[in-house]
């Protein structure tokens, strides 16, 4: 088994967790936020309220007047939401982890085949990703992950489309012949 590293800011190199540790520690996250919290992980409700909140903004009586955005507005402040909370650690946990450890650069990965290609398709698969996550009522962490945690057959239901889906259209989008998303 190889091992993947990066040099940190001092020149020595630091290695990836290995996959069995880091699947441990985020199933203690999940058990802990559980326990916490009483719900699972998630994502993309923090988006939804986002764009609700932003939303507000520029046109609040079309906000206030959408049943699905409304509910997410009637206190004025995306930050009341755990879900909130949680994106932002998430991200900041993020940064602070790549630049500690070496990794804080600028790359896209799989450029070979033309960077705007590159982007343009990361793009339309975040959009198609997040709209089925919205269509799913969840996300990959929220339906795949916290529901496989509480068994629920709709996880994994959406873990196998998910992944079926993402096999083919890699197959497709590359080919055979793939070696870098």
């Amino acid at each position: 088994m190889t091992r993947t590293t990066a040099s940190n800011r001092t020149g020595s190199i630091r290695t990836f967790w290995p996959s069995w540790l880091a699947g441990l520690a985020l199933g203690l996250v999940l058990l802990l936020t559980f326990l916490m919290t009483g719900h699972g992980l998630g994502a993309t409700g923090f988006t939804t309220r986002f764009a609700a909140w932003i939303g507000e903004m520029l046109a609040p009586a079309a906000i206030a007047a959408n049943d699905y955005l409304g509910p997410m507005v009637e206190n004025g402040n995306p930050l009341a939401s755990w879900i909130t909370w949680e994106v932002l650690g998430v991200a900041i946990g993020a940064l602070a982890a790549a630049y500690s450890s070496g990794r804080w650069r600028f790359q896209i990965s799989g450029a070979q085949s033309g960077r705007i290609k590159r982007l343009s398709l990361a793009v339309g698969g975040g959009i198609a990703a997040g709209f089925g996550a919205r269509v799913a009522a969840g996300c990959t962490s929220g339906v795949g992950l916290s529901g496989g945690a509480a068994l629920s057959v709709a996880a994994f239901v959406f873990l196998a489309a998910f992944f079926t889906v993402g096999v083919v259209a890699s197959r497709l989008l590359h080919g055979n012949n793939h070696r870098n998303p």
